[in-house]
């Protein structure tokens, strides 16, 4: 098992990178609280990782937090709920946002996470609520408060947040709508994903 690598950002496509290790290229894939947190490409970085091995692939996951890494595989132990959709809830809120909804038994937040039906919500809710018991102590976190913005034309920074939000399960033309609405001059394709996933979650 790998635990953990340090190492050169060597590429970051959201949501995968490249770290290189002593010349050694490891492809991770990652959510996307980690990529908001990540450095420049070029910068050295420490990940912990999470490596899931199949039939027809061995697939590393990275995180930059430890307890990130700890709420991926918490995710994986449910009935029903693989990599991909544990990426996809991390994707679309933060952990305290997670644990938050646990506790109020929030569904209709899950349900706007690509892969989560109303049932499936259902369900992580009542499996969760017995785990998040070490998680309890964080403080609550305060409802979501998106502002709008103006539409704008997709620039390369945005093209790349597209294609990140397609990858987490939602369709291109809801991607598509929902980096155009916060799209702002200057702003990084980390900066877009954490907007547009702000206001379609």
């Amino acid at each position: 098992m790998i635990g953990r690598l340090r190492g050169t950002l060597a590429e970051k496509q959201p949501p995968h990178l490249i770290l290189d290790v002593g010349g050694i290229g490891y492809e991770l894939e990652v959510p996307m609280t980690t990529l908001y947190s990540l450095p420049s490409v070029g910068e050295p970085v420490t990940l912990h990782t999470h490596l899931v091995v199949r039939e027809d692939a061995q697939l590393l996951y990275g995180f930059f937090e430890k307890r990130d890494r700890e709420l991926f595989r918490e995710l994986i132990r449910l009935n029903g709920v693989g990599p991909k959709l544990a990426l996809a809830l991390m994707s679309g809120l933060e952990v305290d946002e997670l644990v938050r909804c646990v506790q109020a038994q929030d569904t209709s937040t899950l349900v706007k996470i690509p892969g989560v039906g109303k049932k499936t919500a259902e369900r992580l809710l009542v499996e969760l609520k017995d785990r998040f018991k070490a998680w309890e102590t964080m403080p609550g976190i305060a409802p979501l408060v998106v502002e709008p913005h103006a539409g704008a034309a997709v620039s390369n920074a945005g093209n790349d947040a597209v294609s990140a939000l397609i990858s987490l399960g939602f369709k291109p033309q809801e991607a598509s709508r929902a980096v155009a609405a916060v799209q702002e001059e200057g702003l990084s394709s980390e900066e877009l994903i954490r907007r547009a996933l702000k206001g379609m979650v």
